[in-house]
């Protein structure tokens, strides 16, 4: 139990590490400006500020319609740091809006910032508090888009969420309370449900047993390295407590026959978390067909692809923390 327990501590140390390296994009000077930047919930310390890209209005699923397909997207940052509109990401955010879907790129705030716990439990505790603070305001950031869905030309059936390593976190964390009916989720229109997760290099953190989906979750996209020792590709389960990868979750959504697709990269650790411009073609066909359309297509894939960047993170290890 106590090597478990060291365990993920040693692998949310790691994220706090991970959030100090990320990689200088050298496409900084191409990234492209959001078209509009919406203030969209004040809290006591902090506005929280999204920015928007408009979809293209004869491109994709909604092609010369009023109202199209939005993704959200959660950044990383081990929640302690990060920001909505690093030069790379911004590029993604324009190929996706290119392909006829809104995007919205959100702060949040970063619950774990400064945190400094006494104890094992102490940190586990803060870090369910952080990731709920960053559901939190991604609930917030949703409702406000509903709300005002006809200025935006938001189609709010098609509200899709994508995040990496932190950001997948939220995004898978907040589509489970959903699915369990958790009171935190009752702030989102009655009935409400995304239309689609997209999760690269994600998981579930609960302290109160074992991660289950009571109601079928949204389709499901998953990326994730097999040798990932940040946010781990299976799970670890101790004291009551269970962090389920991506390996960990496509298994649950398995056995539920839950509308998913999982794409494993062999060999590979906590890269894939910053793989998003590398993956759009997998990413627009799960958009197209297991949520615009509906399909049950599932895909579960290993692969090998040894061009993916490689930013000195799967060398990382407990010893060069301790």
């Amino acid at each position: 139990m106590k090597k478990h327990l060291f365990l993920l501590l040693a692998l949310f140390a790691c994220c706090t590490a991970l959030a100090q390296e990320r990689p200088v994009d050298t496409d900084a000077q191409a990234a492209p400006d959001p078209d509009r930047t919406i203030l969209f919930a004040q809290r006591d310390t902090c506005e929280l500020l999204l920015d928007f890209y408009a979809a293209a209005p004869d491109a994709g699923p909604a092609a010369g319609r009023p109202r199209k397909p939005l993704i959200i997207h959660v950044f990383g940052g081990a929640f302690i740091m990060g920001q909505r509109d690093n030069p790379g990401d911004r590029i993604w955010y324009r190929q996706l809006a290119d392909a006829g879907y809104n995007v919205a790129a959100i702060d949040y705030r970063l619950g774990m910032k400064g945190v400094q716990a006494k104890s094992g439990t102490a940190f586990l505790r803060a870090l369910r508090s952080a990731i709920q603070v960053a559901v939190d305001d991604l609930y917030s950031a949703t409702a406000y888009l509903v709300n005002n869905a006809a200025s935006l030309g938001i189609d709010t059936d098609r509200i899709i969420v994508s995040g990496s390593s932190a950001g997948a976190m939220t995004a898978m964390q907040a589509e489970w309370e959903i699915c369990n009916g958790m009171p935190e989720a009752q702030v989102l229109p009655e009935g409400f449900n995304y239309a689609g997760i997209m999760s690269f290099a994600g998981a579930v953190f609960s302290m109160k047993g074992a991660i289950r989906f009571p109601q079928a979750p949204c389709p499901v996209l998953l990326f994730h390295g097999t040798a990932d020792r940040v946010v781990p590709y299976k799970k670890i389960s101790v004291f009551g407590m269970e962090f389920a990868g991506g390996d960990a979750l496509a298994k649950k959504l398995a056995r539920i026959d839950a509308n998913y697709q999982i794409y494993r990269f062999d060999g590979i650790g906590h890269e894939v978390a910053a793989s998003m411009r590398r993956n759009v073609p997998e990413e627009l066909r799960f958009l197209e067909e297991n949520v615009i359309k509906g399909l049950h297509r599932t895909v579960d894939a290993l692969v090998s692809d040894p061009g993916l960047p490689d930013y000195g993170w799967s060398k990382m290890t407990a010893r060069d923390l301790y």
